[in-house]
């Protein structure tokens, strides 16, 4: 029999996946790409697979799983297999400049960015800001790696010299225009098999840690004032732009069936898109409220490319 084979490195995010599979009675494999070898003299397994590959896997001390599973997709392409994602979504997953420049092809909008190596390029970089606060972040990046906001070029310089200064794993630091929204909130658009499914307004008063996934979250931001606590992660039922279409034409484009795409909007009502993200989570608290799920939506998405491979299967 067929199979479902989730290729990962993180179990903490995958587990509700293989519970959703479980509920739906669909056969998975478990493909942990931490470390592993590939027969490529042989042919791989029928079935469908699904790259859920981070670009933060380094910071799990899986430094080199994202180069095995670029490997395991190149051979289960040669071979014809159906892949979720396939090796393009990898590259995406792996390089913010890549996002931009697909995005950007598309019409969508993107902050303006400068992609650096080296010292001195970095700290010149912040002069394309013209005095106006700039971020940085990591080309290879997930969980808000190097994201810090920088009001000048001194307090970047500083930064810099100091020991808190993160070296990317790729060598690429981005600068970034600071979008500053009317609201401390971003919105994430997520999407299986290539349709909009929901979108999920993010709080970050508290900072730049916007991963959804469970084994991320913080406890709900507490208003000093007393009042209800406001949840950091919101299902937003009235977000209806027309960047979905435009999102979904990039999605198409590059091989990817299942992601979340980040926005958010300036004072002035542009919408800026700046992250996909081919390793989407979905928070369980704000689906249970909503009354909707992105890992069951996933398992029927894997689920019904699986029955069209094996129409047999009940």
């Amino acid at each position: 029999m067929k199979k479902i084979y989730v290729i990962h490195e993180n179990q903490e995010w995958s587990v509700h996946l293989f519970n959703r599979l479980e509920e739906l009675g669909l056969p998975y494999e478990d493909w942990h790409l931490a470390s592993g070898t590939i027969p490529l003299h042989e042919a791989p397994p029928e079935g469908i697979f699904y790259s859920r590959m981070s670009a933060s896997a380094h910071t799990r001390d899986h430094r080199y799983a994202p180069e095995l599973a670029a490997a395991v997709l190149s051979w289960l392409e040669r071979h014809g297999r159906t892949v979720v994602n396939n090796s393009r979504a990898l590259q995406l997953e792996l390089s913010k400049v890549t996002q931009y420049m697909e995005l950007e092809r598309f019409g969508v909008r993107t902050p303006k960015t400068i992609a650096a190596v080296g010292y001195e390029q970095i700290l010149q970089s912040a002069d394309a800001f013209e005095g106006q606060p700039f971020i940085t972040k990591h080309n290879r990046a997930g969980k808000g790696l190097g994201v810090r906001l920088f009001q000048n070029k001194p307090a970047l310089e500083a930064y810099l010299k100091s020991d808190e200064f993160e070296e990317p794993v790729d060598g690429i630091t981005l600068l970034q225009q600071y979008i500053e929204a009317p609201e401390p909130y971003i919105t994430r658009c997520e999407f299986v098999g290539g349709q909009f499914v929901y979108a999920v307004r993010v709080n970050t008063s508290e900072g730049f840690e916007l991963c959804p996934a469970d084994a991320c979250s913080i406890e709900d931001l507490f208003c000093p004032a007393g009042e209800e606590p406001q949840a950091k992660f919101q299902i937003d039922e009235s977000f209806n732009d027309p960047v979905l279409e435009s999102y979904a034409k990039v999605l198409e484009a590059n091989g990817i069936q299942i992601a979340g795409i980040e926005c958010i909007r300036d004072k002035e009502g542009n919408l800026y898109s700046y992250d996909i993200n081919t390793n989407t989570n979905y928070n369980s608290e704000a689906e249970e409220k909503a009354g909707t799920y992105g890992m069951l939506e996933v398992a029927k998405y894997l689920g019904s490319l699986l029955k069209e491979e094996q129409p047999a299967l009940v």
